[in-house]
């Protein structure tokens, strides 16, 4: 059967059909009714969709996913979202958040710094209540950060870090315990308090000073 009898022959098909299908196609309306969110933590599915409800009754299909990122991400606690698209009339939006690793103190403004090295308006946000807190500017906090991930230092075990104008820190634990850390080498005095920190010899002592080279003193 050559080409010409093919093509007559599906053009036919399609005419014939059209009358019959022409009102169903036509009545199809791909508007979005309906937008779903997952993998969210830190705001609800309704605080999210309510920022999102300038999508409803959009055509789906030619809905660009750069105008929602556009959008939402203005929320500055979300890293990034994955959109698809569910004909006729639905969106499924899955969540990918920024991670705050402490409240940045400085002077009278608070932040939230995540790994990644992001500052983020300071809300008060249930989950970030037992976030250590930082009392230094970020450049110099994230110096800090980076080398205490380097020796694999426990971050669940401080409750707040001061940074002072001496370019030194001392750290306070969750258990109330001050470190006082020396302006050069301070990872050798980390160090060491992890080894000595389950000691019970050691149990009675609040102030463990390493700001004397070789030294520790403890009150």
């Amino acid at each position: 059967m050559n080409k010409r009898i093919i093509i007559a022959l599906i053009l036919l098909l399609i005419l014939s059909t059209y009358n019959s299908q022409k009102h169903f196609k036509f009545n199809i309306k791909f508007t979005v009714k309906e937008i779903s969110i997952e993998n969210n933590t830190i705001f609800s599915d309704i605080e999210i969709k309510n920022q999102l409800s300038f999508l409803y009754n959009k055509n789906i299909i030619f809905l660009k996913s750069e105008e929602i990122n556009k959008e939402i991400i203005n929320n500055s606690f979300i890293e990034s979202l994955e959109i698809k698209k569910i004909f006729p009339n639905k969106l499924k939006i899955k969540i990918f958040e920024k991670n705050p690793v402490v409240i940045l103190q400085e002077k009278k403004k608070r932040y939230y710094l995540t790994d990644k090295g992001d500052i983020i308006n300071f809300v008060s946000i249930n989950k970030f209540k037992s976030l250590p807190i930082a009392f230094s500017n970020k450049s110099n906090f994230l110096i800090l950060y980076g080398e205490l991930k380097n020796i694999n230092f426990p971050l669940n075990l401080i409750k707040e870090y001061y940074f002072f104008e001496s370019q030194r820190w001392d750290f306070q634990t969750k258990k109330g315990q001050i470190i006082k850390l020396p302006s050069k080498n301070y990872l050798e005095s980390l160090e060491n308090f992890l080894i000595i920190k389950d000691n019970q010899s050691f149990a009675k002592y609040k102030t463990f000073d390493y700001r004397i080279p070789h030294q520790l003193i403890l009150k």
